[in-house]
């Protein structure tokens, strides 16, 4: 199968259980979701006026967050079929549009969106064409942000490198993860500016709910710590469509 039937059987099989697999629903896993959402509003610059396609957005977990607090228009895509019913269940309101969308190819004309965002997408995906796309769609001045795996992480290099691993853990074929200074010289290379890609997040979603608070804190010091920081186990990424 190509990579487009790999990721929809993947939505099939998970689509009972989706966010408990993603682990967003451990105690851990729910400060962690907050706090992405909040970094994909704050990093991107995501406000009440802003026009955002989100790629890739599943469940909808983080549309509804990202919804919720600024109160933007979303269009939001995602290949599986299964994980948009459960999203547009989730979330019904005229200011989000859930439809089926490829983000390899997408369906929208030219400098239509302020901001393209995503969490935990790019890496299903052949990036430089979904690099090439989004800088396709955004207006001039726009900006992406997305939240991914940090393929530096001890824990994500095994896990999406050694296939039985991979399978075992519940991971699509085609998935990969981010290395911030190859992914930031391939988003320059296509004309975008001001990339900014920097790891973040010590706090694992199996930590146990009464010691969130105290790792989630030394994990934030350990974020500023020079080389230790490089090990955390998500990035944020950056980048903008200059204004010609």
């Amino acid at each position: 199968m190509n990579r487009i039937e790999n990721e929809k059987q993947h939505g099939i099989k998970i689509s009972d259980n989706a966010e408990a697999v993603w682990n967003w629903e451990s105690p851990a896993g729910k400060k962690r979701a907050n706090r992405r959402a909040q970094l994909l509003i704050e990093v991107g610059k995501i406000k009440g006026d802003s026009f955002a396609l989100e790629i890739g957005c599943g469940t909808g977990l983080f549309t509804r967050k990202v919804f919720e607090a600024t109160k933007c228009n979303i269009v939001a895509i995602d290949i599986s079929d299964d994980l948009l019913k459960i999203a547009k269940e989730k979330l019904s309101t005229p200011s989000v549009d859930f439809r089926i969308g490829d983000a390899m190819n997408l369906d929208f004309p030219e400098n239509k969106f302020d901001v393209v965002f995503g969490s935990s997408v790019l890496h299903h995906l052949d990036m430089d064409k979904a690099y090439k796309e989004m800088f396709r769609v955004l207006k001039p001045g726009g900006r992406i942000v997305f939240a991914e795996p940090n393929m530096i992480n001890p824990q994500i290099l095994i896990q999406k490198n050694i296939p039985f691993i991979k399978k075992y853990l519940g991971d699509s074929p085609d998935e990969t993860a981010i290395v911030r200074w190859k992914a930031k010289k391939e988003l320059e290379t296509l004309g975008y500016t001001n990339v900014n890609i920097f790891p973040y997040d010590f706090l694992h979603p199996v930590v146990p709910g009464f010691l969130t608070s105290v790792v989630e804190v030394v994990g934030k010091v350990v974020e500023n710590i020079p080389v230790l920081k490089e090990i955390a186990g998500s990035v944020i990424m950056y980048a903008e469509k200059p204004i010609k």
